[in-house]
Order: structure tokens, then C-alpha cells, then sequence
């Protein structure tokens, strides 16, 4: 079926179908990480807010996993780019 399309067709669903799938990638993140956490900090019945404990404990468990994935990307990114250089 791809080869029914030109080639800036072809590289235009290519670029779509990836921006899709960080999309994708992102949403799974974000569900994984509210999961996570509400788990972890969220240990009473939720009510209309949450406790300062709770709070806090949301607040530094999202600050860690972010400061985790940020890290994590320049590990990759690094690596790509002494494997860019060396290649």
C-alpha cells in the first residue's frame, strides 16, 4: 500500500505516525505516573482535596519521576550523539 505514494506522501505519513506514537508513548507515561502515585501518596479516602501530607507526597513523587525521565532522555541523547560521532 505505501508504495501507492509518492515519496513525500509516504515521508509525511511517516512523520504523522510517529508524532502519534510519542503521543501515545507521553499518554502512557502520564497514566503511569498518576497510577503510581496516587497509589503511593493517596492512602485515605479521597474526599474534595487532599491532605498536606498527601499533597506533598503527590507533589515530590511527580518531581521525582520527572527529574527521572529527564535525566534518562540526556542518557539516551548522549549516547546517540557518541554513537552519531563514532559511527
Amino acid at each position: 500500500m505505501a508504495d501507492k505514494f509518492d515519496e513525500a506522501t509516504q515521508k509525511e505519513l511517516s512523520d504523522f505516525l510517529e508524532q502519534q506514537q510519542t503521543q501515545a508513548k507521553f499518554h502512557a507515561r502520564v497514566h503511569s505516573l498518576t497510577s503510581m502515585c496516587w497509589d503511593k501518596c493517596v492512602t485515605g479516602t479521597p474526599s474534595t482535596s487532599f491532605s498536606r501530607s498527601e499533597e506533598s507526597c503527590l507533589q515530590n513523587c511527580v518531581g521525582r519521576f520527572l527529574d527521572s525521565s529527564i535525566y534518562i532522555v540526556k542518557q539516551v541523547e548522549r549516547q546517540r550523539e557518541q554513537q552519531v560521532f563514532s559511527g
